[in-house]
């Protein structure tokens, strides 16, 4: 591989993680375990264990990574997110 290439393939892993978004999922004393995990296997497609596992971090932790991507991707599984009543945020 010459030095050119090199240069080019370690431009395009930056570019990619750049363009990664994430959505952060917030505790609230409102939502059940329950709903939170049908949420997060319907909306992020998470499996049960994965949306499990978030829902717990979000309730010890206080908030979770549930989902990255890019902005395109992420912005209307956030804003379905928020219309169930869960409190999320994409950064």
């Amino acid at each position: 591989m010459s030095t050119k290439e090199k240069i080019q393939e370690d431009v395009d892993v930056l570019e990619k993680e750049v363009n990664q978004h994430e959505i952060v999922l917030f505790n609230d004393d409102v939502n059940t375990f329950d709903f939170v995990i049908d949420s997060l296997m319907q909306v992020c497609e998470h499996t049960a264990e994965q949306a499990e596992q978030c829902a717990m971090l979000v309730h010890y932790k206080g908030k979770c990574t549930v989902k990255t991507g890019e902005y395109k991707d992420l912005k209307p599984r956030c804003s379905k997110l928020l219309t169930l009543g869960l409190s999320a945020e994409l950064i």
